[in-house]
C-alpha cells in the first residue's frame, strides 16, 4: 500500500530581523531573486518531490502570503488528494486550550491535526517556510523508512560562531541523533570537524504515531514554550524515539551535477541581501534554470522587459543583474542587481549591488548601490543613497551591520 505523506508549510513567522521588509508582510512572503517569493522554494521542493498535498500554516500579517498562495497555487479542483491550502489560526482547539493564537511550532501542528486525521497520512513532512534551498524531500523520505525512524531531521554543517541560531544536533557513526541542543550558547562540535557544527534545517519527517503522541503531551504542558526544537524534538530523544539526521549534503537534485550544499536562513538584511547577490554571479551555486527542478511562482503576465538609448553615457544596459517581466531599463546603468516587475531606472543614473522591488522607480541622475529598495517607492532626481550613511539613516532608513540601506515601503523622499 502506497505511504501517505502529507506536507505542512511554517508560514507564521514574524521575522523581526528583517523589517521593515516585514513591517507589512510575514517572513514567507518576503519577495526574493526578481520574481519569487520566499515561501515558493519549500511549495517547489514539496511538489518538485512529488508531495501533492500541502498545507500551508499562517499567522503573522498574512494577507500578502495569502494572496500570493491564491493567485499562483492552484491544482484542478477533480484531483481530491493534490492542493495546497492555507490555513489561518482559527483557535480550533478553543474548548481546550482557550482563546489563544498559535503558541509555536509545534503548536501550530497541534492545533491542526484534525487535518492529518482527515487526510490519514502516514507520514507528516513538517518544513520551514521561511528558507533558500532545494531539497528532494522524496529522498528524505525513503531514507527515513529504510531506516525505520520515529522522526528524521534534515541536518546542515554551519560554522561553530552561526550556530547558536539553530538547533544543535550530536550523532553517532550511523547518524543516529544522540543530542539535541536548541540555539545553545557553546554549541557542540563536530566530532571530526571541531569548526562546524551540524545544524538543524527545521525540516521534519514524523511517523504520525510519534507526532500525535508527542504534541498530545506537549499540547498540554503548561511549562512548554510549544517549539519543535526547544521542546518536543529535546523530550523524543530523552523519551527513546528514534531519531535520525538526514544529510541534506546528500540530497540528489535532477539536473544538478555538483553537491547540493546551498541552504540559506535569509533571517537578517545581510544574509538576506547576499542571498539574491549569490544569483547575480556567473555560474551561481543556487541555479534558477534547472530544467529539470523547475521554480514556479505566480505568473502575473508582466510585459518583458526593456532596455531604450544608446547613446555615450545615456546607454540602458543591465550586467550580472536579474530582471522580472515589465523592467524598464531606460538610459540607466544596473550592475550587480536584482530588480522585480515594473521598476524602472531612467536615464544618467546608477544602480548597483541593490534590490528593486516592484514598481521601484530610480529618477535621472540618481546613484544607488548596497540599497533594498520596498515596491511603491519614487527615488527623486539626483539621488544618492548608499554612498553617505549618515544621511540615509537620517532618512529614517535602516542601516544593517554590513552597510545595506533600506528603503521601507511606500517611503516617499521630501
Amino acid at each position: 500500500m502506497a505511504i501517505r505523506t502529507l506536507g505542512m508549510i511554517l508560514a507564521g513567522g514574524q521575522g523581526s530581523r528583517l523589517a521593515p521588509l516585514t513591517s507589512k508582510r510575514s517572513k514567507p512572503a518576503v519577495p526574493f531573486g526578481s520574481k519569487y517569493r520566499i515561501i515558493d522554494f519549500a511549495i517547489n521542493n514539496f511538489i518538485n518531490s512529488s508531495v501533492y498535498s500541502i498545507y500551508v500554516l499562517t499567522q503573522f500579517k498574512a494577507q500578502s502570503l495569502t494572496e500570493h498562495i491564491q493567485r499562483g497555487w492552484r491544482f484542478g479542483s477533480f484531483l481530491a488528494d493534490y492542493f495546497i491550502m492555507l490555513v489561518p489560526a482559527q483557535q480550533y482547539r478553543f474548548e481546550e486550550l482557550g482563546a489563544v493564537w498559535y503558541r509555536g511550532t509545534a503548536d501550530a501542528v497541534y492545533q491542526n491535526m484534525h487535518l492529518v486525521e482527515n487526510y490519514d497520512a502516514d507520514l507528516i513532512a513538517v518544513f520551514s517556510g521561511d528558507h533558500i534551498y532545494k531539497m528532494n524531500v522524496d529522498h528524505m523520505i525513503q531514507q527515513h523508512l529504510d531506516l525505520r525512524a520515529d522522526i528524521s531531521i534534515a541536518a546542515y554543517p554551519v560554522p561553530v560562531a552561526e550556530a547558536s541560531r539553530f538547533g544543535v544536533l550530536q550523532v553517532d557513526n550511523r547518524n543516529r541523533i544522540t543530542q539535541f541542543q536548541e540555539k545553545p550558547k557553546d554549541p557542540s562540535t563536530m566530532p571530526d570537524r571541531p569548526e562546524m557544527a551540524l545544524a538543524s534545517m527545521g525540516n521534519y519527517i514524523f511517523n504520525r504515531k510519534a507526532l500525535e503522541e508527542l504534541l498530545e503531551l506537549d499540547g498540554r504542558d503548561d511549562t512548554s514554550s510549544h517549539d519543535f526544537g526547544k521542546d518536543v524534538l529535546p523530550k523524543a530523544l530523552r523519551d527513546g524515539y528514534h531519531l535520525h539526521a538526514y544529510d541534506f549534503h546528500k540530497n540528489p537534485i535532477p539536473g544538478n551535477d555538483r553537491p547540493n550544499t546551498y541552504w540559506r536562513d535569509v533571517g537578517t538584511i545581510d544574509a538576506y541581501h547576499e542571498a539574491n547577490m549569490d544569483l547575480v554571479s556567473v555560474n551561481p551555486e543556487f541555479d534558477l534554470y534547472n530544467p529539470e527542478w523547475p521554480l514556479r511562482t505566480v505568473n502575473t503576465d508582466s510585459p518583458p522587459a526593456k532596455f531604450v538609448h544608446e547613446s555615450g553615457d545615456r546607454t540602458g544596459r543591465a550586467l550580472n543583474s536579474l530582471l522580472a517581466g515589465g523592467v524598464i531599463v531606460s538610459g540607466g546603468t544596473v550592475r550587480d542587481s536584482i530588480m522585480f516587475r515594473r521598476s524602472r531606472v531612467n536615464s544618467y543614473s546608477e544602480v548597483t549591488r541593490s534590490i528593486l522591488f516592484d514598481e521601484v522607480e530610480i529618477g535621472r541622475h540618481c546613484r544607488v548601490q548596497n540599497t533594498i529598495i520596498d515596491k511603491n517607492v519614487r527615488v527623486p532626481a539626483g539621488t544618492k543613497i548608499g554612498f553617505d550613511l549618515e544621511e540615509d539613516r537620517s532618512r529614517g532608513f535602516k542601516i544593517s551591520d554590513n552597510g545595506i540601506v533600506v528603503v521601507p515601503k511606500g517611503y516617499r523622499f521630501d
